[in-house]
């Protein structure tokens, strides 16, 4: 059974270029888990709509995403990222061009955000849940190492195809072994959530050099990327993609919390 799954998702066809940061089984487990860590009368409001939220609804299927989902902040500046403008105007300003190719992905979390204290103070329940499960993709987006740099696909480290290898498949093959459990800490408040979306990309930079060493060890010795590779891989780079989608169901759950917070903590029934 675990050679025929892994030959299956090695023969998928998947956009060579990166089209999603991550694929639906990560994003599914990411919502799911940071329902789980949120207070008890939030937790229960979204456990109760949770198949309202298109994630985890029956008909849930992968979201087609654009560019603007990353941010290579390593076209514009070294690691870490010290003189990085706060304000997408300010990046313009400074970067001239190179800010329109990297990506919108910190400010698309922080208009997120905006909509989602404006949803809780409607208590507009469609609205709440449709831009919870946004703003949870976009939170996990930003906590995968491939989203933050140029070299995302592989292209610079002749680690060619790597986004669909890294992000995609191998979320897919940890489920299908039982591995892609996650262990988030309970939701936090988060004093200043726009400013958070710069501690999150030098928390997820950081693993980059990691997440390409593991691939490249996953690949030595082989021709192609079948069944062995991705055992391999899974066992070499799992435990990245479970750390980073933890702490990305974590700082989802937060961002939801503190939105709710902000709103004036709405009765929602």
């Amino acid at each position: 059974m675990r050679t025929t799954a892994f030959v299956l998702l090695a023969a998928t066809t998947l956009p060579a270029a990166p089209a999603a940061a991550w694929g639906l089984a990560a994003h599914q487990a990411v919502t799911a888990r940071a329902i789980d860590g949120l207070p008890k009368g939030l937790k229960e409001y979204y456990k109760s709509h949770r198949l309202e939220m298109p994630t985890l609804s029956l008909e849930a299927t992968a979201a087609e995403e654009g560019p603007d989902r990353r941010f290579a902040a390593d076209r514009l500046l070294p690691f870490p990222f010290l003189d990085l403008p706060r304000a997408e105007t300010a990046l313009k300003e400074r970067h001239g061009e190179d800010a329109g190719k990297v990506g919108r992905l910190p400010w698309l979390i922080q208009e997120s955000y905006t909509r989602l204290v404006e949803a809780f103070r409607a208590k507009d329940k469609e609205k709440i849940l449709a831009e919870s499960d946004l703003l949870a993709a976009l939170v996990t987006d930003l906590h995968n190492p491939l989203a933050l740099t140029e070299n995302a696909d592989g292209q610079k480290t002749g680690q060619h195809g790597l986004w669909t290898r890294f992000s995609l498949r191998l979320p897919e093959v940890l489920q299908t072994l039982g591995r892609l459990k996650l262990e988030p800490d309970a939701a936090d408040f988060l004093d200043q959530p726009k400013e958070y979306v710069f501690s999150m990309i030098n928390a997820t930079y950081v693993w980059l050099d990691n997440a390409l060493y593991q691939e490249d060890l996953a690949h030595r010795g082989q021709s192609g990327y079948g069944d062995i590779y991705y055992e391999d891989l899974a066992r070499r780079a799992g435990p990245i993609v479970r750390e980073r989608l933890s702490w990305a169901a974590e700082d989802a759950g937060s961002y939801w919390y503190t939105a709710w917070t902000e709103a004036g903590r709405p009765e929602l029934k």
